[in-house]
């Protein structure tokens, strides 16, 4: 299945590869419809636990501006969210773990069902990020949630 916006998506998201033809290539012929993609050009990932990232994303979702790309390993157990360039270097948060310059993501191609990682929110192909600050607001009240839930440490 695509998604309207995959082609914007995948030129965004290959704008940062070393080759982005190879990238292309490996998106096309991986059996697991993933390629590596460095971080720290245009954005960083901001990585969180299963729970506290399920409700932080319900959280952005609620807000009137759409969250910028989010990312879900296999089983949930990981949310990354896509910051600007040179965020993961200055966050500080317990749990949260930065991939930035120097770091590689596994990315699936926009639109496309994978056996691991995929698309919570698809790229925009624009380049909307989500902005570190509203990030970190969603997390504290996802984390009074899940704590209000009875989840125990967010």
């Amino acid at each position: 299945m695509t998604i309207p916006g995959d082609k914007a998506a995948v030129e965004w998201l290959v704008s940062v590869a070393p080759d982005p033809d190879a990238c292309r290539w490996e998106w096309e012929h991986n059996p697991l419809g993933v390629a590596l993609l460095p971080a720290g050009r245009r954005w960083d990932v901001l990585i969180l636990p299963g729970e506290l990232g399920q409700t932080t994303l319900e959280v952005l979702d609620s807000l009137p501006a759409r969250p910028g790309p989010v990312l879900a390993d296999f089983g949930d157990t990981r949310l990354g969210f896509f910051v600007p360039a040179g965020t993961a270097s200055r966050w500080i948060g317990t749990g949260v773990r930065g991939a930035g310059c120097g770091t590689w993501i596994a990315v699936p191609y926009p639109g496309r069902a994978t056996g691991g990682v995929r698309w919570l929110v698809v790229p925009d192909g624009q380049g909307a990020l989500t902005d570190p600050a509203v990030l970190e607001l969603a997390m504290h009240e996802a984390a009074a949630r899940v704590v209000g839930r009875g989840g125990g440490k967010p």
